[in-house]
């Protein structure tokens, strides 16, 4: 079969593109694509990858791509022909029309004369012509949309073979993805735009189509065992697929948070929605299709469930409701398909969507609930009890019941819920599923569930609002199970215990502490009673007296899952018991107080700070434990009312007096220990310093006592840096003590505190930090914790570091940054170039954290910084030009790619332009070059802390040159110097005109045509950019207003006169707020203008950008 398209081509015609084929023959190019595609060889495929860069530039591209797909032998040769095809069509200056709809026709006759292509090529070749139609949605030519007939040219194809229908359908479901797709490289608002107007103008007619041909489908007897038409089939439902996951209406809702989503269904769609054969068409498709395609069609049940409530009236609503649950009232009673692992998993995303969308209030009034409740309580009972199939799905059937028992405070309606009947079944079949799986996962060595805890700690928090309906039967459950590991005990002490049974005793206990955290968290104020206080009294005594037997037995007798599991339950206890605002009196200690002689939470403290010591103490070689140890204990330490307590403890007496290697190991600087498990040192330190702060005033022996151990390991260091003895000890330890102080640094936020500690480091300590980056400035685990530490000592936290004014101690402190990041920088620019993967580990990571250090230090307002050029001090200069020197081994695209290095680097540079102009305008033409485009580069990123900051940074620039210029006639002679600074700057913009008009065409198009966030930052350097370029201004207006149709120019020709209204030719304060004020109405005005009437394109997005 072979198919004409409207236009000239078919696939035996030259089309309207380049002529001559110089440089490289067929046989190269197919050879370069056997390298690109299936060589194994990495220098051959960088070297093809490089040549087929080049094809793609050269003029001769088109001629090649046509030569490939009709002379070429391999697919792959085909499928580099769509990819540069693809390359060419999505340049941001576009092809001319006639040459798009040559492309594109040719494309179309190409794949329906060859249907029979590798389905890689069809896919590449369909997403040409999907790119093309997307790109050129507003083209118009004639008076007619010339790439909006793809519709027409489809249902040529549907008219075909099964192989013409699949590639039809194919063409549908990429063009539907590709309207769907963000491209970020472009405009926002031009995307919105072409997919609201495909939404609108198309969309509900490829559904309709799709649904059209299910139907057909299901109409004649289905043979499975034709494999076109299983694939027609999968194509079919792909479509709808895609229709289903449009982006109606832009809100790019995070794929990842699949439990919050809402389809928000176009109004015009409401009429095949409330077809009841619209369900049924996809419930029976389910039941008569293979695994494979029957959970597509339960993929597209799940988007149906989740359409938005708004779309229907409540009659409406509970009868869609209604058809909905009787389909799953027929899938649970055949369960068949089930089985399927895909299968399953989608019906859990459709069950947890139901509640998702309607209420449990509506739920209980369709006819069928108690059967399918029923019936989804087995279902979920079996699949809890199966724990090791599909547990990933697991996570919606539990998010459906956690929201079930959360709504039921909240029903009003009489119908019963049953909630209370099957609730504590699912609680049940959870803990008792768990404690089986146990002897299984033993026995076969299986991989533990325990050990994945991201997916262990979610499904117990789900768990937790379940579990605590109808709380007796799970306290009565967990006492009885806990009576049941008694005999563990036993096994501890028994010389001749099997270490099977042990390991399936020691995991059940694990589970058992987990979930008794869990429901212990569970507890909410409002619902709780006496009652359910005393239970969890109850089962928490049980696993304090664990604590206690496990505590006994150390270190012989240790279990790493039994102790995270503790760890787990102290920290929900903590949360729900201990703090604050909680009562001293609640009925939790009752039972305790018995048993443990547990009376309050001071007792309770104790017994945390107890067990802390124990963990640090005997788990040193255990970083998981280690780790949530020490983050337990910075939780205790952040409430002061909680620290006013906790320094009475005697175990905590202990860790003040005591944090040396020889008590808690982990302090050590043993091999066996990584390099990364030192990270948890600084949050010990925090935590321990936190402490030390609640009675240590003005003691400075108090402090000098508390810094001994740190004092011993320099003053160490100190004797034996200048040897070549055990080198890496020194540096191990080194990397230790960095970590310390910058825990202690950050918890220090007071003056007099802040002060002790700047004392005892320097002048003493601060130079061996200073030899150590000297010394191993390749080597970013060395460098990286002291140029974090110095970072962190450079922090005015809390006005800490602004000292008396007769002491020096700010500018010392600067000296001392300066010298590190002058060294830091000149060494590591010796390394050279560096890989793509090494690149920022190995350099600018310690070059962001640095820019970070200097940022603090300029923001921090405790340097007067004049006084260094006063005294001929050279150290603010030698920081400058290292930042000059750390910033040109930099590229512009690896600022903006590296988030932290953007996050340092540009709120920096707002510091300089703010308060140190003098040194911008310095700077050689290069250099500034260099920055003002990093300025301009950084307006269109994504991050509005970064553009905001560009913005600023422009803002202060702008506002120098515009008082220079407004000065330059009175020229008083005291302020020469600022002259001649204000004369280069100005110089430099005369001879770089398109530096300034560049940044103001970008800040235009953002508040025109993007989605600005930071508008306020946006206005303020655009007004001085105007009042500096107002004929580039001008030209600007007039190419935006001509580009519009007639009817709209006068519009737009009055939204740019209200915007200069009332705004003066100065800029004061005053005026730029009434300029801010004017914009945001022209910003709206404008949209409004733009939004009416989808005939014109944006072409002055061409102009702006």
């Amino acid at each position: 079969m072979f198919l004409r398209f409207s236009g000239k081509s078919n696939a035996n015609q030259k089309i309207a593109w380049s002529v001559s084929i110089h440089h490289i023959s067929l046989a190269e190019l197919e050879v370069l694509c056997t390298h690109l595609y299936v060589g194994t060889d990495l220098t051959q495929r960088i070297e093809a990858e490089k040549a087929l860069l080049e094809l793609i530039d050269s003029p001769e591209c088109l001629s090649k791509c046509q030569l490939l797909l009709e002379q070429g032998t391999t697919s792959y040769a085909q499928l580099l022909a769509a990819t540069c095809l693809s390359k060419l069509v999505s340049r941001v200056s576009p092809l001319p029309v006639e040459q798009r709809v040559d492309i594109r026709n040719y494309i179309l006759n190409y794949v329906a004369s060859q249907p029979k292509l590798a389905p890689f090529v069809i896919q590449a070749l369909i997403q040409v012509i999907a790119k093309i139609t997307k790109l050129g949605w507003f083209e118009v030519q004639k008076d007619q949309f010339v790439f909006r007939e793809i519709i027409a040219d489809v249902k040529k194809f549907l008219q075909g073979t099964v192989e013409h229908c699949i590639i039809g359908v194919i063409i549908l479901s990429e063009l539907t993805q590709e309207m769907n797709l963000v491209d970020y490289s472009r405009p926002s608002a031009k995307h919105r735009k072409i997919a609201t107007s495909f939404r609108d103008t198309s969309l509900k007619d490829i559904l309709v189509l799709a649904c059209s041909l299910l139907k057909e489908v299901l109409a004649k007897p289905l043979n499975l065992q034709d494999q076109g038409q299983q694939n027609l089939v999968m194509q079919v439902l792909k479509l709808v697929l895609n229709c289903l996951n449009f982006d109606f209406i832009g809100s790019s809702a995070d794929e990842s948070a699949d439990d919050l989503c809402t389809v928000q269904i176009p109004t015009t769609w409401r009429t095949i929605l409330l077809e009841p054969e619209t369900l049924d068409l996809f419930f029976n498709l389910y039941h008569s299709l293979p695994p494979l395609l029957s959970q597509l069609a339960l993929s597209c049940l799940v988007q149906f469930a989740s359409t938005r409530r708004s779309l229907f009236s409540s009659p409406e609503r509970a009868k869609y409701l209604g058809n909905l649950i009787k389909g799953v009232k027929r899938i649970l009673e055949n369960p068949q398909g089930l089985s399927d692992p895909g299968n399953y998993h989608e019906f859990c995303r459709f069950l947890a969507r139901l509640k998702t969308n309607y209420q449990l209030g509506e739920l209980v009034m369709v006819k069928e609930y108690p059967e399918v409740i029923r019936l989804i309580a087995n279902f979920t009972i079996t699949s809890l009890q199966h724990w090791e199939f599909a547990p990933n799905s697991v996570h919606y059937l539990l998010t459906l019941w956690q929201r079930m028992v959360a709504s039921v405070p909240f029903v009003k309606s009489t119908e019963p819920h049953l909630l209370d009947t099957y609730a504590p079944e699912i609680t049940k079949a959870f803990i008792t599923s768990r404690l089986e799986s146990v002897a299984i996962v033993v026995r076969d060595n299986l991989d533990d569930p325990l050990d994945d805890t991201a997916t262990v700690f979610q499904q117990l928090e789900q768990l937790c609002t379940v579990s605590r309906c109808e709380y007796e039967k799970t306290c009565t459950l967990l006492v009885q199970l806990f009576a049941n590991a008694q005999n563990y005990q036993k096994l501890l002490h028994s010389p001749s215990a099997i270490t099977v049974d042990k390991a399936i005793q020691e995991g059940r206990l694990a589970w058992l502490v987990y979930l008794v955290g869990t429901v212990v968290g569970g507890r909410l104020t409002y619902t709780s009673t006496d009652e359910h206080d005393a239970m969890d009294g109850e089962l928490s005594c049980r696993v304090f007296q664990l604590i206690s037997l496990m505590d006994t037995g150390l270190p012989q007798c240790s279990n790493e899952k039994i102790e995270l599991a503790i760890l787990w339950f102290l920290d929900q206890f903590r949360k729900t018991y201990v703090g604050d605002q909680l009562q001293r009196t609640s009925k939790v200690y009752a039972r305790m107080s018995e048993v443990l002689g547990i009376t309050d939470d001071n007792h309770v403290l104790e017994t945390f700070m107890t067990k802390i010591v124990t963990n640090l103490k005997y788990w040193g070689r255990c970083e998981p434990v280690i780790s949530r140890t020490l983050q337990f204990l910075n939780d205790l330490s952040v409430g002061y009312i909680l620290l006013k307590k906790l320094v009475k403890i005697d175990a905590v007496k202990f860790m003040l007096k005591n944090h040396t290697s020889e008590h808690f190991p982990f302090l050590g600087i043993s091999d066996s220990y990584s390099l990364s498990d030192f990270r948890c040192r600084t949050t010990f330190y925090t935590a321990l310093t936190r402490l030390l702060m609640v009675d240590l005033g003005e003691d400075e022996d108090e402090f000098e006592n508390f810094m001994l151990p740190l004092t011993v390991s320099f003053e160490t260091i100190l004797q034996i840096f200048n040897n070549n003895f055990k080198q890496e000890d020194v540096k191990r330890m080194l990397i230790g003590l960095a970590r310390d102080l910058r825990g202690i640094a950050f918890a220090l936020n007071t003056k007099t505190s802040y002060t002790m500690l700047f004392d005892w480091i320097y002048p003493t300590y601060l130079p061996i930090l200073q030899r150590t980056i000297e010394r191993w400035y390749g080597e970013p685990a060395c460098t990286t914790p002291i140029l974090k530490l110095m970072a962190e000592l450079m922090q005015n936290r809390s006005q800490r570091l602004n000292f008396d004014v007769s002491s020096p101690n700010g500018i010392l402190l600067f000296r001392e940054a300066s010298k590190m990041i002058c060294t830091y920088g000149n060494q590591i620019l010796s390394l050279g170039s560096l890989s793509k993967d090494q690149i920022y580990p190995m350099k600018l990571k310690g070059i962001s954290i640095c820019y970070s250090a200097l940022k603090s230090a300029l923001c921090g307002n405790y340097v007067s910084f004049g006084v260094f050029k006063l005294y001929g001090d050279n150290h603010f200069d030698n920081v400058l030009q290292a930042f000059v020197k750390m910033l040109l081994s930099v590229s512009h695209s690896d600022l903006l790619q590296y988030r932290k290095l953007s996050q340092s680097y540009y709120p920096l540079l707002e510091c300089l332009t703010q308060d140190h102009m003098s040194f911008i305008t310095n700077l050689d033409p290069p250099v500034l070059l260099y920055v003002l485009t990093s300025i301009s580069e950084g307006l269109t990123t994504f991050d509005t802390v970064v553009s905001s900051s560009c913005c600023t940074s422009l803002d202060y620039i702008v506002t120098y040159l515009f008082k220079h210029i407004a000065k330059e006639g009175k020229k008083p002679l005291r302020c020469r110097e600022a002259t001649q600074a204000g004369q280069r700057l100005l110089h430099f913009m005369q001879q770089n005109p398109d530096v300034l008009q560049q940044m103001m065409s970008v800040l235009m198009n953002i508040i025109v045509f993007e989605d600005c966030r930071n508008q306020w930052s946006v206005s303020r350097p655009l007004l001085g950019l105007i009042l500096l370029n107002e004929k580039y201004f001008s030209e600007l207006r007039a190419s935006l207003i001509n580009s519009q149709p007639l009817p709209k120019q006068e519009v737009l020709a009055q939204c740019f006169r209200n915007l200069m209204e009332g705004v003066e030719q100065n800029l004061s304060i005053k005026n730029r707020d009434r300029f801010t004020q004017n914009l945001s109405v022209f910003r709206r005005d404008v949209a409004e203008a733009l939004r009416n009437d989808g005939s014109s394109e944006l072409c002055s997005l061409d102009m702006m950008s």
